[in-house]
């Protein structure tokens, strides 16, 4: 996965509150949808978005699946992200450096 398919999958408002429900521990569908404006089949359809981008996993309990953050799945978001920041540090310095006149 690249750091544009989670800037793709995460767009959207209603599958990025899915994905910050799961901030919290794993939970099945039931809970994650619970108060959510859209319905559970709605919800289990983000669930697939999120899980194909690589943000998610499902695991089965007997009868139930449980989704889980995957954490790994944010790596290469939060690289192109470290990058911006890496590259202000490194104008700050060249500009620190500067010799004075």
């Amino acid at each position: 996965m690249t750091y544009t398919n989670a800037l793709t999958v995460l767009a959207d408002p209603t599958r990025r509150q899915v994905f910050e429900r799961l901030r919290g521990g794993p939970s099945p569908v039931n809970a994650i949808a619970a108060g959510l404006p859209v319905s559970r089949p709605a919800v289990s359809q983000h669930l697939k978005a999120l899980k194909d981008a690589g943000l998610v996993e499902e695991r089965s309990e007997g009868t139930r699946r449980i989704y889980s953050l995957r954490l790994e799945g944010l790596m290469d978001l939060r690289d192109w992200l470290d990058s911006f920041w890496t590259d202000a540090l490194e104008a700050f310095k060249a500009e620190a450096e500067k010799p004075r006149t």
